[in-house]
């Protein structure tokens, strides 16, 4: 679509241009406008100005299945000031980010200045907010492009539709004020499948044995790995202990002794998904947190007396790398560590699905080490520098970047078997020989950079046994998803799109249909039931292979393949239809949901009822509308002595984050972070919670700080005494 306008400018050749440029964010705003310096203004549109109405469906679904647009509520000031600056130029850029969204933007933006200006209006895209990257998109603007805002306009129309048809149907079954949504609602598919996956699992006991060996002051472990020729299937402590009562007095003989090389490659750049991934594991970062910290190293961070844009566009499926950036992070290598730089750039391979407009996410400077900005680093907010959340980030995304073009690191490893009687026990260590792209890793490290060691042994040589370690274990179950976990298997399942993946996780935490315990994502009684509604309904729509396929409709659309209303009309006939039959047929749970208790009113005397609200179960009047009075749950007794309060849910005002107090704050302030259970301590009478460690799983602990008690939910597993 040519967004330049009709009229022409009559602003004379010798005068100087004065040229508007339009942004998303205020902050990218602030650091583009130093780059340009005289004759430009930038402005930040703040995201869309012109959408669909959130109070009705606004599809003529008669006419092709139209949206009708209408300019924001709360942004018409906006929209005015920026076609008062249009007015005011010769040239409007409108730079909005490189995405469908971002050309969306664009095409509204442009409808509704063309009649305001006589001004020249342009589109221009960029994928670093830095001054060469910005100055090359100033001096070759284009145009928007309709085929991408056609896709934009599909996935925004399918979606309304869907969560339109879908969410009155929850409100008349359900509950009134439930929504659902395309994406969303096959996410919370996953989980709820996931949870039921956790439940039906039934773990299995088994064994292992390790022993400690010795020679001179060395020693080191090793875990049994044959017994009588045969891989050892231990599922008593009786088997083990007949296994050390057989070879405890036997000659220890070092039986193999092997050295093996490995190569080990870097991996390639980030993408928006393995971002998240790395973030949440390394840093412990949500997906919302990581997007967010992101888009701030995008649009700029003041470092000194400059503002740097300090990484590439954040929301990307490539890891193509641009010749610019490689020939900055190899001069660096070369300077650096010139013995690790390959002879070539290392080329990746961009994956199938991957639309390929962005490169990877990269530093855009690689001369902005880590270490050169540590000095940079403040943790106050709203002060120039680099915050904690920030560097750490950063960091990342840095060493992966880098050592992507560094030559393979190389490990030695040494295995060992040790022979007594019929059994062999088996120990390796690992030691780096060429440090490769390690060299630049931190953050980033992982167990096999890790060298480990063995005293100096022969084969055949005797050496001693010192102490044998039985150790009970119990077969693990499948893990409940975490942030990283549901956006790899969203990836791999090709729902959604990079950009979209922590605002899916997001929108089912906000709508209380999942919740986040020990970072693990649960589903709510509510999402359950949500859940099993929309799949026995709907099973041709809540599904991963009906979601990936819109997925790869719209990317054709935006390839001009596609014509986007065909697109919305071979899905919504049916579609609708089986709304309609669900609404006509479908069971209504209401009422249901409510649950009698022995709780009275304090003031009216009438009972209290266990209501499910959009935030989870509390206590509400049965005497409502007269009487409002509403409060949390009690969740256990206070331990406190001569206390009487009760534990309860209560959020932190800051961050939004739940804790358990007394309701008798503030003359008792016990806090727990940890959700109690209905269960207490057989040892002291103190409340039990549920704590979570990678050894362990999940398990009952003692709130108590004086108790040890510890415990499995399924009333077999001891977990190790702390």
């Amino acid at each position: 679509m040519a967004t330049k306008n009709a009229k022409t400018s009559k602003t004379s050749k010798t005068a100087k241009t004065k040229t508007l440029v339009i942004v998303e964010s205020p902050t990218k705003a602030q650091t583009i406008e130093k780059y340009l310096g005289p004759g430009y203004t930038v402005r930040a549109s703040q995201g869309h100005l012109i959408d669909l109405p959130k109070s009705r469906m606004a599809i003529d679904i008669e006419h092709g299945f139209q949206p009708e647009y209408i300019t924001v509520r709360g942004r018409a000031k906006l929209l005015k000031e920026l076609q008062k600056e249009a007015k005011k130029s010769d040239v409007v850029l409108l730079a909005s980010d490189n995405d469908r969204e971002g050309e969306a933007i664009a095409w509204h933006l442009n409808n509704a200045l063309q009649d305001k200006t006589q001004a020249k209006i342009n589109r221009i895209v960029f994928n670093e907010i830095t001054p060469t990257a910005i100055s090359e998109a100033v001096k070759n603007p284009g145009e928007i492009v309709e085929a991408k805002v056609n896709a934009q306009k599909a996935r925004r129309v399918l979606d309304r539709l869907v969560g339109y048809n879908l969410s009155p149907l929850l409100w008349s079954k359900v509950k009134n004020g439930l929504s659902a949504g395309r994406v969303q609602s096959v996410a919370l598919r996953l989980i709820c499948e996931r949870e039921k996956e956790v439940e039906d699992f039934l773990p299995e006991e088994y064994w292992t044995l390790d022993a400690d060996f010795q020679k001179g002051k060395s020693s080191f472990t090793a875990q049994l790995v044959k017994y009588k020729g045969e891989n050892p299937e231990l599922k008593s402590e009786k088997q083990v202990q007949e296994i050390i009562a057989k070879i405890k007095d036997s000659d220890c003989k070092v039986s193999s002794l092997k050295k093996t090389e490995k190569t080990v490659h870097p991996k390639p750049p980030f993408t928006t998904s393995k971002l998240q991934q790395a973030a949440a594991n390394r840093l412990g970062f949500t997906s919302r947190k990581t997007m967010q910290i992101a888009q701030q190293l995008y649009e700029g961070i003041t470092i000194g007396s400059n503002r740097v844009g300090l990484i590439t566009y954040m929301r990307t499926d490539s890891v193509r790398i641009s010749d610019t950036a490689l020939n900055d992070v190899r001069k660096w290598i070369s300077n650096n560590y010139p013995s690790d730089l390959p002879e070539e750039p290392i080329k990746y391979a961009v994956g199938k699905t991957a639309q390929d407009a962005h490169e990877c996410i990269r530093p855009t400077y690689t001369e902005y080490t880590p270490e050169s900005l540590k000095e940079y680093i403040n943790s106050k907010p709203g002060q120039t520098g680099i915050s904690n959340d920030q560097f750490k980030l950063y960091s990342l995304i840095w060493e992966r970047f880098v050592s992507s073009q560094m030559n393979n690191a190389k490990m030695v490893t040494t295995s060992v078997e040790i022979e007594a009687e019929e059994a062999v026990f088996r120990t390796a260590a690992s030691k780096i020989s060429e440090k490769g792209f390690y060299n630049v890793i931190k953050l980033l490290s992982s167990k096999e950079e890790k060298s480990t060691s063995l005293p100096a042994l022969k084969e055949g040589e005797i050496i001693d046994v010192q102490l044998f370690h039985p150790e009970q274990h119990f077969t693990q179950g499948p893990a409940r998803y975490t942030d990283a976990s549901i956006v790899r298997m969203l990836e791999e399942k090709g729902i959604g799109r990079p950009s979209t993946y922590a605002q899916i996780i997001s929108v089912l935490l906000d709508r209380y249909y999942v919740t986040r315990s020990n970072k693990q994502l649960v589903p709510t009684e509510l999402g359950r039931m949500i859940n099993k509604i929309l799949v026995e309904s709907f099973p041709e729509v809540i599904n991963e292979e009906f979601t990936a396929k819109v997925e790869d409709d719209l990317d054709q659309v935006e390839q001009d393949k596609i014509v986007w209303n065909n697109l919305i009309a071979d899905f919504y006939d049916g579609f609708k239809k089986r709304v309609d039959d669900v609404m006509e047929h479908q069971t209504s749970v209401k009422g249901f949901l409510d649950e009698s208790t022995d709780k009275v009113c304090e003031l009216c005397g009438k009972p209290m009822v266990k209501k499910l609200g959009r935030f989870g179960f509390f206590l509400a009047c049965s005497g409502f509308p007269e009487c409002h009075n509403t409060k949390s749950i009690p969740l256990a007794k206070c331990p406190c002595k001569d206390c009487g309060g009760e534990i309860v849910e209560r959020k932190n005002k800051g961050r939004g984050k739940s804790f358990y107090g007394c309701t008798n704050y503030p003359k008792c302030n016990f806090i727990s972070h940890f959700k109690p259970i209905d269960q207490y301590c057989p040892q002291c009478g103190w409340f039990l919670v549920e704590k979570y460690d990678k050894k362990n799983g999940s398990y009952k602990s003692c709130i108590n700080p004086d108790c040890n008690y510890l415990h499995s939910f399924d009333d077999t597993v001891q977990p190790e005494q702390e």
